[in-house]
């Protein structure tokens, strides 16, 4: 199993037959709230809250854009790729005469995890987190307590 920055274990998340039915999954991996989606065959998981302001990706709807599966934040329609986290955005050069837009990478934005499945059983292993990346700050203490305080008022 690879090493997933101090974390050396895969965690059980759910039966393959529940989330292949329901097709989304939340869970807590170590410590970390993460969303596991089952769409077109394939399992996915990456960091529940959205890498722009902390949205609810396991309510986002699924699109294919530029020929990459995507979840749409429902909160402010970010489009982050399935597979590698990749934020992407419509681009146009305003410049260029009758410029149409374009699908354009903003790079990785939202981590994205190992899903295993082993005798019907499903598991996430924790991507490597030693590099941040930007929907790290919504899995971090600093935003839970942020939470907390704005629950409490």
């Amino acid at each position: 199993m690879a090493s997933t920055a101090g974390v050396e274990s895969s965690v059980f998340v759910g039966k393959e037959d529940d989330i292949i039915q329901s097709k989304r999954k939340t869970a807590v991996v170590h410590g970390r709230h993460v969303v596991v989606i089952y769409h077109e065959g394939q399992f996915y998981a990456m960091d529940m809250h959205c890498y722009h302001a902390g949205g609810p990706l396991h309510l986002g709807d699924i699109e294919e854009i530029n020929g990459k599966l995507c979840i749409v934040c429902p909160w402010h329609k970010y489009k982050i790729t399935l597979a590698e986290g990749e934020g992407l955005y419509q681009g146009i050069n305003p410049q260029a005469p009758k410029s149409s837009a374009k699908w354009c990478s903003k790079g990785v934005k939202q981590r994205t995890h190992c899903v295993h499945v082993r005798n019907g059983d499903v598991y996430v292993t924790l991507s490597d987190l030693s590099a941040g990346i930007d929907s790290d700050y919504y899995q971090s203490e600093e935003y839970r307590q942020t939470l907390k305080k704005a629950s409490n008022t």
